[in-house]
C-alpha cells in the first residue's frame, strides 16, 4: 500500500519560510517523478513544482519559481519542498504526488500553509 505523508506545515507571516517534506512507503522511490500541488479554498488543485527520479530536472510553475525550490533524498524516501519569500497568495493545502509511466499516481493527505499579511 502506498502512503505519501506529507509534514511542515504551518502558520507564518509574509516574507518568512517553511520546509515541506513528504515521506514515502510502499513503492520504489527512486523510481517515481515527485512532485507538489497546492488547492487554495474555491480553485483547482493547481501544480507547484516536480523532480525527475534521479533529481536531475527540475520544473516549477511560474508563480513561485525564484521563491520555491524541490528536492529528493531517494535514500530517505523523502521530497521536499523548501518555501522562502513566502505571500498570502502560497496560501493553500500543499499535497505530495508520484508518478511513474504505466502505474497509477499516488497523493498524500496534504498539509495546511497558510500565510499571513
Amino acid at each position: 500500500q502506498v502512503q505519501l505523508v506529507e509534514s511542515g506545515g504551518g502558520l507564518v507571516q509574509a516574507g518568512n519560510s517553511l520546509r515541506l517534506s513528504c515521506a514515502a512507503s510502499g513503492l520504489t522511490f527512486s523510481t517515481h517523478a515527485m512532485g507538489w500541488f497546492r488547492q487554495a479554498p474555491g480553485k483547482e488543485r493547481e501544480f507547484v513544482a516536480s523532480i525527475s527520479w534521479i533529481g536531475g530536472s527540475t520544473y516549477y510553475a511560474d508563480s513561485v519559481k525564484g521563491r520555491l525550490t524541490i528536492s529528493r533524498d531517494n535514500a530517505k524516501n523523502t521530497v521536499y519542498l523548501q518555501m522562502n519569500s513566502l505571500k498570502p497568495e502560497d496560501t493553500a493545502v500543499y499535497y505530495c504526488h508520484a508518478y511513474r509511466v504505466g502505474y497509477n499516481s499516488n497523493w498524500g493527505q496534504g498539509t495546511q500553509v497558510t500565510v499571513s499579511s
